[in-house]
């Protein structure tokens, strides 16, 4: 006997919400694709590689953004016979398609940052300083309209990484206009651009690791030992066992389980499944649970199922 528990599902999305959440990034693609090229002729003209740098860091940025507001479209597309979990998964693929371009690019910078330690150039600090002042007030008020957000949602929150390390690389940038305006100290410049790319290794990582979890259908976090005595508290349970819990995107968690009951009527282990219902969706954010009723079926009654007969 099973019952889906869809009327527990907190992760449908509000057609407004969605709306507002769309023009946001759109109006934060336009500011970046702005910073993108002042950044690039600044670059240039100066001769800066932290600036050149932060202006690739941008136009990534910008194509993140668009990614993000496409898979934030398709993600708000209803269910169909063909894609009875949705779409919310293109979200998901998104963030980790915007996350692996940025850890590339990183890594790409840091190479042309030893190139310059090894063969410093001429720069411009004035230049390089006034740019930066421009891309850091383009990406403070970017980073600003997407922070609601980026706190409810792992796609558009990729995005916010990426302007917020902008944010912090203009700092560094501008810094380092300073340095080399007053001193002539060049290869701070290449010193920013190595700082800069190993923050931003390090913030996207844990996006990457989520998101391959996810894919995955790793378990979320969750004590199986606590929800499996939380489940066999419910009078009438006996054992809970083969358990399968993952996500389909950063929020909405499924549960699929085994409960050994005594023989019973169909509306008495109708009460048992309600129950277990409850419990999975107060105690563990659980919205959808698929709970098979049985009496005394199979053999291994382990929490998770670790064999498989061949």
């Amino acid at each position: 006997m099973e019952k889906e528990n869809g009327g527990l599902e907190h992760t449908h999305r509000h057609g407004e919400g969605h709306e507002l959440s769309g023009i946001r990034l759109g109006v934060v693609t336009a500011l970046n694709l702005t910073i993108t090229v002042a950044e690039v002729v600044g670059g240039v003209l100066s001769g800066s590689l932290a600036l050149l740098s932060d202006a690739l860091h941008n136009l990534g940025d910008s194509a993140a953004i668009v990614t993000s507001w496409v898979a934030h479209r398709i993600a708000g597309r209803p269910h169909t016979l063909e894609k009875t979990y949705g779409f919310k998964r293109a979200e998901v693929l998104a963030a980790l398609f915007n996350a692996l371009v940025l850890f590339g690019l990183s890594f790409f910078l840091i190479g042309e940052a030893y190139r310059r330690f090894v063969a410093p150039e001429p720069i411009k600090g004035g230049l390089m300083l006034t740019v930066a002042i421009i891309g850091l007030m383009g990406n403070l008020a970017s980073v600003f309209l997407l922070k609601r957000d980026s706190r409810e949602n792992m796609n558009i929150r990729s995005s916010y990484l990426h302007l917020l390390s902008d944010s912090i690389s203009s700092v560094g940038v501008i810094l380092g206009g300073i340095a080399i305006g007053l001193w002539n100290i060049v290869w701070i410049d290449p010193l920013i651009t190595v700082l800069i790319s190993l923050y931003i290794l390090r913030e996207t990582w844990n996006i990457i690791k989520e998101t391959v979890d996810i894919l995955m259908q790793a378990s979320p976090r969750i004590d199986y030992e606590e929800l499996k005595q939380a489940v066999e508290s419910v009078g009438g349970v006996k054992n809970l066992h083969h358990v399968h819990l993952w996500r389909s995107d950063e929020k909405s968690i499924y549960f699929e389980g085994h409960v050994d009951v005594e023989d019973m009527r169909v509306c008495d282990a109708q009460r048992i499944i309600e129950d277990i219902q409850k419990i999975l969706q107060k105690r563990f954010g659980i919205g959808h649970a698929t709970i098979q009723v049985e009496t005394d079926r199979c053999e291994d009654k382990e929490i998770v199922k670790t064999k498989h007969k061949e």
